[in-house]
């Protein structure tokens, strides 16, 4: 499959709903054709199907738009950042299907449909988790030369950290031991910046992975994304309690009906969006040190990112 061409039009005439629409539609080709049943579909007893249910067809496919906006900001190889997107969305959509059952968040819906474990069952729902986190390293490694070998195991070991212990699963622990626990702030930006900052920040730097980028602009490119993760989530605490479950695909109030730290609970919903405006600046500021020609792209995700509505 031929990936997307992610430089963009010259500035004068760049839109990013134009490069995001057609980065989303190489993305989701991509997705629909990894994730499918290789052999015989009735020997996987339907698992095939709650995967494709899990990830196909829904979501903002942010993280896979950071990986394609970095490596374009270092020239990178497109091949390589195509597979790193869709494995980073695999991995995005294997924790929210463990996140919704019973035994995390037990929520019922998601992407304006019913989850995973409410549509196929609690273990098929775990099953589909499992597999999809497992699909996500087997995309990184492909057998062919079209990404080297040493660049396969960075963006392994990339995204390992970012979902293990030391990024997502590591925050969504904090997360289900503060439930009803008053967090200062340190804590609550600790147990976000794992939970689901360290994913996003992971999708800026292993799209980086995919090309050559000096020191400067890695270190850049990790305050950007580290600066975006956590805008994501503030901006994530004052929609659940602004927004309604048509809009944000989502239950809505959650946070509050399950008694869950949020930047909003602990700052005051004006503060939050002064907050989430600081670090958009922070995120930008760090761009500009990043010595790159083409951040556009960039620039314009974390401000997309920041003033959404859903």
């Amino acid at each position: 499959m031929n990936a997307p061409e992610i430089l963009p039009s010259p500035a004068s005439n760049f839109s990013l709903d134009v490069w995001s629409a057609r980065q989303l539609d190489v993305i989701e080709q991509a997705l629909s054709r990894w994730v499918a049943c290789p052999g015989d579909a009735p020997a996987l007893a339907g698992l095939d199907n709650a995967m494709r249910y899990a990830v196909l067809n829904g979501g903002k496919r942010l993280r896979p738009l950071l990986v394609m906006a970095a490596c374009a900001a270092v020239n990178g190889n497109e091949q390589a950042a195509l597979r790193s997107a869709c494995a980073v969305e695999l991995i995005h959509a294997y924790s929210l299907v463990h996140d919704d059952m019973p035994c995390m968040d037990n929520d019922v819906l998601r992407r304006g449909k019913p989850t995973v474990h409410v549509r196929f069952g609690e273990a098929q729902a775990l099953l589909a988790g499992d597999a999809l986190q497992a699909l996500a390293f087997e995309l990184l490694t492909p057998d062919d030369d079209s990404v080297n070998s040493q660049t396969q195991a960075r963006l392994c070991r990339m995204l390992a950290q970012a979902a293990g212990f030391q990024g997502m699963a590591g925050g969504q622990a904090i997360d289900l031991a503060s439930v009803g626990v008053p967090l200062t702030s340190s804590q609550l930006h600790e147990m976000h910046r794992l939970k689901t900052g360290a994913l996003l920040q992971a999708s800026v730097m292993m799209g980086a992975a995919c090309g050559a980028a000096s020191l400067q602009a890695q270190n850049a490119l990790r305050d950007y994304g580290a600066a975006v993760g956590l805008a994501f989530q503030v901006v994530d605490d004052i929609l659940d309690v602004t927004a309604d479950a048509a809009t944000l695909g989502k239950t809505a109030g959650k946070d509050a009906a399950q008694d869950k730290p949020t930047f909003v609970s602990l700052m005051g919903l004006q503060a939050s969006r002064q907050y989430a405006q600081k670090l958009l600046a922070q995120a930008l500021a760090s761009i500009r040190a990043s010595g790159l020609e083409n951040t556009r792209i960039l620039q314009a995700l974390a401000d997309m990112l920041v003033n959404r509505q859903h």
